[in-house]
């Protein structure tokens, strides 16, 4: 059953940090490029962040970047998003997804539609 699973998330204070994990099952992350997204209540899903399959390219979105890092290790199919310096406007579910090809560009990565397998969600609160 080919599947992917986000964990780690968790209720944090203002200034604090999660680290997220999703894990395959079922394929490789190998020549695949992976995304991080986001929903809030109400709102649509936010792309966040993206791996390359190689894990020599990354994309961030403006409100993340040099807060969030994105990581890869093809060994054990697991991609890591290390969130640091969080804020409450961080609070969403955040899902993982696999990108549909190896090679996310600009203007691809954040587009949901690119994405065709995607976690079950895991819950980031951010609250004092």
């Amino acid at each position: 059953d080919v599947q992917l699973q986000a964990s780690g998330g968790g209720l944090v204070q203002p200034g604090g940090s999660l680290r997220l994990s999703c894990a395959a099952s079922g394929f490789s992350f190998r020549g695949y490029a992976i995304g991080w997204f986001r929903q809030a209540p109400g709102k649509g899903r936010e792309g966040v962040s993206c791996i390359s399959s190689s894990g020599g390219r990354n994309f961030y979105s403006a409100s993340v970047k040099g807060r969030f890092t994105i990581s890869k290790e093809n060994a054990e199919d697991i991609v890591y998003l290390q969130m640091n310096s969080l804020k409450p406007e961080d609070t969403a579910t955040y899902y993982c997804a696999r990108f549909l090809g190896s090679h996310p560009i600009v203007g691809t990565w954040a587009n949901p539609l690119q994405y065709d397998l995607w976690g079950q969600g895991t819950q980031v609160t951010v609250s004092s």
